[in-house]
């Protein structure tokens, strides 16, 4: 039988995502059994992305300021299309990127009564129009909803001459191809460029 204050712990730390009971445990555990201030830290960590951090307006980023960095410094002729803020940091990690971004906030999902009317479309529309885009790359996840999402996009952007890109999706490097699925295979295919 644990102490209440313990328990109370555990279970906040299982609200997160991805922590089941024995992880949360070993967090809680490491909160007791570290220095006060360390805990005082954390604590202040989250109150303080709790008070500061909030999404661009622009884009819907996560940032300090009314406007992120990306959307004061880059080329916004160039908007890549992302589910969440989160994608953004993956996107990053391609240091020749020098777009901007736009978050949807979801992808279109029927099974989820969710439709193109519940994500940030009208929003992008409004900066395709306002920015003189020239190309916007939809790199939602490759799975139905994204799918989806991106050919509809597609398909109310190309009324305005606004070329649309879709990341490429295929075989990942230092993966073996005869453990591919046929998807993947067949999608790798597709996108296939000239190597001369």
């Amino acid at each position: 039988m644990q102490e209440k204050s313990i328990e109370r712990l555990i279970e906040q730390f299982r609200t997160l995502p991805g922590v089941g009971y024995k992880t949360a445990q070993r967090y809680a555990y490491s909160i007791i059994e570290g220095s006060k201030s360390r805990a005082d830290a954390f604590v202040d960590a989250i109150k303080d992305v709790k008070e500061n951090v909030g999404f661009c307006e622009v884009c819907g980023n996560f940032t300090n300021e009314k406007v992120c960095p990306i959307c004061k410094h880059r080329n916004r002729k160039i908007i890549c299309v992302v589910k969440d803020p989160k994608d953004i940091i993956s996107m990053e990690r391609v240091k020749s990127y020098n777009g901007v971004y736009h978050v949807l906030f979801g992808t279109i999902s029927p099974l989820e009564n969710r439709g193109p009317e519940d994500i940030k479309i009208r929003e992008l529309l409004a900066r395709v129009n306002e920015d003189g885009v020239e190309e916007v790359i939809m790199a939602t996840n490759p799975d139905v909803e994204g799918d989806a999402t991106a050919m509809y996009i597609a398909k109310i952007l190309k009324p305005l001459g606004v070329k649309v890109t879709r990341l490429a999706q295929g075989v990942a490097m230092g993966s073996d191809i005869e453990y591919a699925d046929e998807v993947t295979l067949e999608r790798a295919l597709e996108a296939r460029r000239s190597l001369n």
